[in-house]
């Protein structure tokens, strides 16, 4: 193997920049962490969690790697906008997109506040849409936008999920309408849909966790770099055929 194609395998993304949303922490940040090491220089936007934000980025820098952290409540628009731009001012392209930033509020339909749907589609549906659509701005011939979404698009096997699942399966219709807007770019959009995985906001070991398990086909929490790795295949040199699909990453919770 010749010293260029050793560093294309081991760096694919080398050259690229990518923006991924909600990426202090969790599915995120491992996302940012994988992206980082195939090349990519990455910003990051995050909501709150700042010291974790602000280690991602000495983290990847100690590597060698280039990383923006941007504080941004996904829910507004204009500071989503005006960060994806000051990325792709900053980096001088654009060639990714993970809209990651999410949030996940549960409740019965009798009692779930407008409050709580408001912000629930605020982040989890509009903010994808708005991502998306000032991303592409940027980018040329084989961008890349990948959405987070959730196996509970496909399922929602107990109570008060109705609007977190309904949030959810927004993104399935988004890919696929948008696959036919960006595809005479050659740009591609999909959704990545994980199941339960270890998280601070849903822990292998959390008061749901055997009660979820319970459902699923392989009896164990997936790991943050299960997803990320998924993603890495859908941005990188070998994912440029798929567009318009929602990837369960789950276990077989949807089975």
């Amino acid at each position: 193997m010749t010293t260029a194609s050793a560093s294309s395998s081991t760096r694919p993304l080398a050259g690229q920049a990518a923006f991924v949303t909600g990426g202090s922490r969790g599915i995120g940040a491992a996302i940012v962490r994988r992206l980082a090491r195939d090349g990519a220089a990455v910003a990051f936007s995050y909501s709150a969690a700042q010291a974790q934000a602000d280690e991602l980025v000495r983290a990847i820098q100690a590597e060698g790697g280039r990383a923006r952290a941007l504080r941004i409540d996904s829910a507004d628009a204009a500071a989503l906008q005006a960060g994806i731009d000051e990325a792709a001012r900053e980096f001088g392209r654009l060639d990714i997109l993970v809209n990651n930033a999410g949030v996940l509020r549960l409740g019965s339909v009798d009692t779930f506040s407008l409050e709580d749907l408001d912000r629930t589609l605020a982040v989890n549906v509009r903010a994808v849409y708005v991502g998306a659509q000032a991303a592409a701005r940027h980018m040329g011939t084989g961008g890349r936008i990948v959405n987070i979404g959730s196996t509970n698009a496909e399922r929602m096997p107990f109570a008060g999920g109705s609007a977190y699942a309904m949030s959810k399966s927004a993104l399935k219709g988004l890919v696929q309408g948008m696959a036919r807007d960006l595809g005479p770019r050659s740009i591609t959009i999909n959704n990545v849909q994980p199941g339960p995985i270890d998280t601070e906001m849903n822990p292998a070991d959390g008061e749901m966790a055997e009660g979820v398990r319970s459902f699923m086909a392989l009896p164990h929490y997936g790991h943050t770099d299960d997803i990320a790795g998924m993603v890495a295949y859908l941005v990188g040199p070998e994912g440029g055929f798929v567009t318009g699909a929602s990837l369960n990453i789950d276990g077989g919770f949807a089975a």
